[in-house]
């Protein structure tokens, strides 16, 4: 009876270590020593193959170069000397990328395709917003891989990306790697996007002029949103008749509502007619 029990123990205790073994192998792998990584649940796969192509610049050493990551195509590029930043001045002989080349990099990677070209600012007022936070919201809704933004509403001068449980990564400034930093919530802190990797759809225009502000509601005397710094491409759900406005020698009474931003825009700074063709009238 004793050896039974002996020769039971045995094979119930072979069977856990096979019933483990597969659980062991299949978990995921830890964050890289740098800390770079997926460091909170609920990103999508697109967000997650993002952070991993930008984290492997960060495991790799790369440099941060000043306008590195703006070729033809995505990719690290010998940087350039800023005027104002003395700490630039070996930038030429870096491959590297600066905060907005690696955010294209790292999302072109994910994507397969050049969906971010362009500088912070045009990557946070991008047609392919899945979502938008204020500074005001914090990071508690925030997703691995969305993007940071730092500076004000018609200046964005530094974009990162969310990697989770406060932390991101990024091309800081010259004289540095890539690097992951604590998210500074600082006064200088903008807001997050969530990009959208799939198919753009709506009604795609462009608008025209410098920092021209979206509103609350269709009226001069609404509340401000968001100004863009010069002309962007902007999703139009719909138009209405609404506040006759006059301004740089056009007058209209078309307002325009952009979803990505949850905020109006009078016509007369979206490109096209007054009256935008294709674009039904707002409920």
């Amino acid at each position: 009876m004793l050896r039974r029990t002996g020769i039971i123990g045995t094979l119930i205790g072979l069977l856990a270590f096979l019933l483990w073994a597969p659980a062991a192998v299949a978990a995921p792998a830890a964050p890289a020593a740098s800390g770079c990584g997926v460091l909170a649940p609920g990103a999508s796969a697109a967000a997650q193959s993002a952070i991993a192509a930008a984290c492997a610049q960060v495991d790799a050493g790369t440099w941060y170069t000043w306008g590195g990551g703006h070729g033809a195509q995505p990719g690290a590029t010998y940087g350039q000397v800023d005027p104002t930043d003395p700490a630039s001045e070996h930038d030429p002989e870096r491959l590297g990328f600066d905060c907005s080349g690696l955010v294209r990099y790292a999302y072109a990677q994910a994507a397969g395709s050049d969906i971010l070209d362009g500088d912070a600012s045009r990557q946070y007022y991008t047609t392919r917003a899945a979502a938008r936070f204020t500074a005001a919201q914090g990071l508690a809704p925030l997703l691995p891989g969305d993007l940071l933004a730092y500076g004000d509403s018609a200046d964005l001068h530094h974009i990162a990306i969310y990697l989770g449980a406060g932390k991101m990564v990024e091309a800081k400034q010259s004289g540095t790697h890539l690097m992951v930093s604590d998210v500074r919530l600082s006064p200088d802190y903008f807001g997050a996007v969530r990009v959208n990797t799939g198919a753009v759809t709506g009604h795609v225009f462009r608008t025209w002029g410098t920092g021209v502000w979206t509103k609350t509601a269709p009226s001069v005397g609404a509340g401000r949103v968001y100004a863009f710094p010069g002309p962007t491409s902007v999703r139009v759900e719909c138009q209405k008749h609404a506040e006759l406005v006059t301004s740089d020698g056009y007058t209209n009474d078309a307002w325009s509502y952009l979803p990505d931003y949850k905020a109006w825009v009078t016509n007369i700074y979206i490109q096209g007619p007054a009256w935008l063709d294709g674009v039904p009238t707002c409920a």
